[in-house]
């Protein structure tokens, strides 16, 4: 039997970091492309959805921490998640460019798949 405290760590971690960028784009999404100068969607809704979807996705990395065992099930859609924004950011920054501002996000999600999937690997499946 392995020891799960580094995936609850990782998840803890991981949970935190979606929970901060989700409030943060649901509450004040004008505030941050203003600040780092980047023109917003016509309507902020396109914005605040997905920052609705990421704190979804906190909870449910907070719900892997608490028991990464019982909720290993959950790791893969935590791996599709950082996959898909890292595919889309990767994709347009080497091919169209794409506002700096989206870019560290994309190197820290691409960091966090491959400790997902290390975590999935790592956990031992309930039962």
């Amino acid at each position: 039997m392995k020891n799960d405290r580094p995936v609850s760590i990782l998840f803890t971690i991981a949970g935190l970091y979606e929970g901060v960028l989700g409030a943060a784009f649901l509450v004040a999404p004008a505030a941050l492309f203003d600040r780092f100068g980047v023109t917003p969607p016509n309507h902020l809704g396109y914005v605040q959805f997905p920052a609705a979807l990421l704190l979804v996705f906190a909870i449910m990395f907070f719900a892997v921490a608490i028991n990464p065992r019982a909720n290993r099930n959950l790791i893969p859609y935590g791996i599709l998640l950082k996959a898909s924004y890292c595919t889309l950011v990767f994709g347009y920054w080497f091919t169209q460019g794409i506002p700096g501002m989206w870019k560290p996000f994309a190197i820290a999600d691409l960091v966090f798949a491959a400790f997902f999937f290390w975590a999935w690997w790592r956990v031992e499946p309930a039962g």
